[in-house]
């Protein structure tokens, strides 16, 4: 009985001490997963910051070469169109049409390179082009000789500050694009304000050719633009002639006020 009464004390001292090494073991090993997350959380924090503060470097050195490259270019176009302008009137005549319609585009795109500047040297992206200025860029555009009819459907309502911009900059793409490939065409630009979307739709009855196009900086960027929004950009051959721009832009809401100063 000693002898069994022994072995069951020595058993359980055993089992004992296993427990207890397991416990000290497992206490060790959840103290090193702590420290492991600890330094990985560390490590992420520290990449993260360091992307940061490259992309905001990054984003000053494009700020300075569009300053020292577009802003200076862009002065020296909108002074030698003044003086033209000025001198014109001097003489007793009307300056030509188009060279007040450089004139304004100039100023427009010095405006907008300031605030893209502006955009690139912050954070937030709270500035730029919204639809509120559509109606300035059909007129500018009209001024050119380029014919341009407009058409709103649905109830026009406030819209996010990014979908705005973007439906600004589609319009003033393809319009410019009307102007410079399909010379003599008319224009037309439907905005369709429907629930939770706003398409925005340019077409021409110019002699485009009848194939895909190929891909510029203009289209990379409109289908850039609408991407990043969740949308949908479609540009090609009209149905019969012509070109056709259609963008389908998630407006995130529903309903809304009535926007002012809608075209």
């Amino acid at each position: 009985m000693r002898t069994d009464l022994g072995w069951r004390r020595f058993y359980a001292a055993g089992w004992l001490a296993t427990a207890g090494v397991a416990t000290v073991t497992f206490v060790l090993w959840r103290a090193h997963v702590r420290e492991v997350e600890q330094r990985a959380e560390e490590a992420e924090r520290t990449r993260d910051e360091v992307a940061r503060r490259r992309a905001v470097e990054e984003r000053l050195r494009i700020a300075r070469e569009l300053h020292d490259s577009l802003t200076h270019s862009i002065s020296v176009i909108n002074v030698q169109v003044g003086v033209a302008a000025h001198l014109a009137r001097k003489q007793g005549e009307e300056p030509a049409a188009a060279l007040l319609a450089i004139q304004e585009a100039s100023t427009d795109a010095a405006r907008e390179l300031r605030s893209t500047l502006g955009t690139l040297r912050r954070d937030d992206d709270d500035g730029g082009a919204g639809l509120d200025r559509l109606p300035a860029l059909v007129d500018r555009a009209r001024s050119s000789g380029l014919p341009i009819t407009v058409t709103v459907e649905g109830t026009p309502r406030p819209l996010p500050p990014d979908v705005e911009q973007t439906a600004y900059r589609v319009v003033q793409e393809a319009l410019t694009n009307v102007g410079r490939h399909a010379g003599g065409a008319t224009a037309r630009v439907w905005l369709r304000y429907g629930a939770g979307l706003l398409k925005v739709q340019v077409d021409d009855d110019g002699s485009a050719p009848r194939q895909e196009p190929v891909p510029g900086h203009g289209l990379t960027g409109m289908r850039e633009r609408v991407a990043a929004l969740g949308g949908n950009l479609r540009a090609g051959p009209g149905p019969t002639v012509g070109f056709s721009v259609v963008a389908e832009l998630p407006t995130g809401a529903a309903g809304g006020a009535p926007a002012k100063g809608r075209p």
